[in-house]
């Protein structure tokens, strides 16, 4: 499958927001990673443990979990575990797109 085309906000807007205002690279890396393992936000969810995104992000595990709750917390990333235990669901947010 061809990689997704980026979207000029990621890299105009978000790169700029969540490093430079929140200061807080991480998620943008984090972001980024899981937009392209939903195909560019094709798909409804990813299915990925913390190990995994640290793994291929080169991140730390406790990095990883801190950026997916500011990501969730920006409404940038919907998180769905079906048991504590289970790995979480990310579903993509792309809140400046319309329908999104």
């Amino acid at each position: 499958m061809p990689s997704p085309r980026l979207d000029p906000y990621l890299v105009d807007s978000l790169l700029p927001d969540l490093t430079g205002h929140d200061r807080r690279p991480s998620a943008f890396l984090v972001y980024l990673f899981l937009w392209h393992a939903a195909g560019g936000a094709r798909k409804k969810g990813v299915a990925c443990s913390y190990q995994e995104i640290a793994a291929r992000t080169g991140l730390a595990k406790r990095t990883v979990q801190l950026a997916v709750q500011h990501l969730a917390r920006r409404k940038l990333l919907a998180v769905e575990q079906a048991a504590p235990t289970a790995t979480p669901v990310y579903s993509v947010l792309s809140p400046w797109w319309r329908g999104a």
